[in-house]
């Protein structure tokens, strides 16, 4: 997989709720639910609750960060 295919994945669900799992080092990891916002050529944003957090494409493809879609 590739930085563009993973674009396009997080771009299909622009405006959903999802669910995001980021490595946060050392065997812990921090959890988030939120609405994607905005997708750049090199980040994405995510609305989580007042706050607004970014997480680029790359950290998807390495996996300090997981992307699922929130059932509703």
């Amino acid at each position: 997989m590739n930085t563009l295919k993973v674009k396009e994945q997080v771009e299909s669900l622009r405006g959903k709720k999802v669910k995001i799992k980021v490595n946060a080092g050392r065997n812990k990891y921090e959890y988030y639910e939120g609405v994607i916002l905005v997708t750049y050529p090199y980040l994405f944003t995510v609305q989580v609750g007042a706050m607004i957090k970014s997480f680029t494409y790359v950290d998807l493809l390495t996996k300090d960060v997981q992307l699922k879609q929130e059932n509703s």
